[in-house]
């Protein structure tokens, strides 16, 4: 067993983690599109993307580019109509993911726009908790979200919609994207200090929702 231990430590050493090391004129700690690892080594080598590299190479995926044209033409227009959404409007995308909303938001002209996610996706999203938003009451002039699970697939529906309804100032608006299976009554329901002003079956990147769009008539700091 010493002889097996010896040798083992003779291989280890031979086998040294120099060869782990990346050259010098490679960036380190990074995500990149090789192969997945079969090493530590190959693991050890991987390159991280930085943000604005990945927002870039997002941002000319077809998948993107349709996305944000369906929001600007199909989700857009009415918030403008009914007087929720302006170039000065400050607005929330909950459920915001890689941020496509934020991205539209920001090339349709709104100048503050904010992405929340469980995960973050920088630079267009942070994390945060959609339950207990990190922001002051009053705080937004729109809340939005272009993902119909934002609502449905919420753990505590009723304290989302309260949080959301916190967050927005009030005569602000609130617009949410939920599937047409729902009837718009269950989701409605939800926002006790606000009222519908419309829904709108619109298409998003070739799926088919409903845009919830209410106005807020006050805040809320009811404890949960």
């Amino acid at each position: 067993m010493a002889a097996v231990a010896t040798l083992s430590l003779l291989y280890l050493l031979r086998h040294a983690s120099i060869y782990c090391s990346p050259a010098s004129h490679q960036p380190a700690l990074t995500i990149s599109l090789a192969s997945f690892p079969r090493t530590s080594c190959d693991a050890a080598s991987r390159r991280v993307v930085p943000p604005d590299h990945r927002l870039a190479k997002l941002r000319a995926s077809p998948r993107w580019r349709r996305r944000a044209a369906s929001l600007a033409t199909s989700a857009f227009p009415p918030l403008r109509g009914l007087g929720i959404l302006a170039t000065p409007s400050r607005v929330l995308c909950l459920a915001a993911g890689a941020g496509h909303a934020v991205d539209a938001f920001r090339a349709a002209g709104t100048r503050d726009a904010t992405g929340i996610d469980l995960v973050d996706f920088p630079p267009l999203v942070r994390r945060a908790d959609p339950h207990h938003l990190p922001f002051s009451d009053g705080a937004f002039d729109l809340v939005f979200s272009d993902d119909p699970s934002a609502t449905s697939g919420a753990l505590f529906p009723s304290r989302l919609a309260r949080e959301a309804e916190r967050a927005v100032r009030r005569g602000g608006g609130i617009a949410l994207a939920f599937d047409r299976e729902i009837e718009t009554a269950v989701v409605a329901t939800l926002f006790k200090r606000s009222r519908v002003l419309d829904v709108k079956d619109v298409t998003l990147d070739g799926s088919h929702v409903r845009l919830l769009i209410m106005q807020s008539n006050g805040t809320t700091t009811d404890p949960y």
